[in-house]
């Protein structure tokens, strides 16, 4: 889930050598609370350091991918985005209207997708699941 890991300490965990320039990548990753494209780490780390190449992100995050730090997202729309790799199983609701990526876990959900794969004569033993929809104006008021 995003924002709950520190990218910092998992890279010198892994061995990872740390340059200053993936020092504010990681930390930048480590502080989102949504699911950034690269190009947002880019924006982000620029503010943080001019001197940081949209290359040098693209580079960085692919190790932290290959490394297992984070978990890269191909959501509708088209840019791949990206969140800290967890144990912790969630899914994903995105608004397509704003782009918002929301995480949830439902044990109910689980149950019937458990469910589903037993019925069909298989063991569930992964899913990845991404619900894309529209926010529902309040008419209440």
């Amino acid at each position: 889930m995003t924002g709950t890991i520190d990218i910092e300490a998992l890279c010198a965990a892994k061995g990872l050598r740390i340059t200053e320039q993936r020092r504010t990548i990681a930390r930048v990753l480590s502080a989102a609370v949504d699911h950034p494209d690269v190009e947002e780490v880019h924006h982000r780390a620029a503010a943080i350091d001019p001197g940081i190449s949209i290359a040098t992100v693209y580079r960085t995050v692919r190790l932290f991918e290959e490394a297992g730090i984070l978990a890269r997202h191909d959501f509708q729309g088209g840019r791949s985005r990206y969140e800290t790799a967890s144990d912790a199983h969630h899914d994903h609701l995105i608004d397509i209207e704003s782009g918002r990526v929301i995480e949830f876990h439902d044990a109910e959900l689980e149950e019937l997708q458990r469910r589903i794969a037993e019925r069909l004569g298989y063991r569930l033993v992964d899913h990845r699941m991404e619900l894309y929809a529209v926010a529902v104006p309040d008419t209440s008021a």
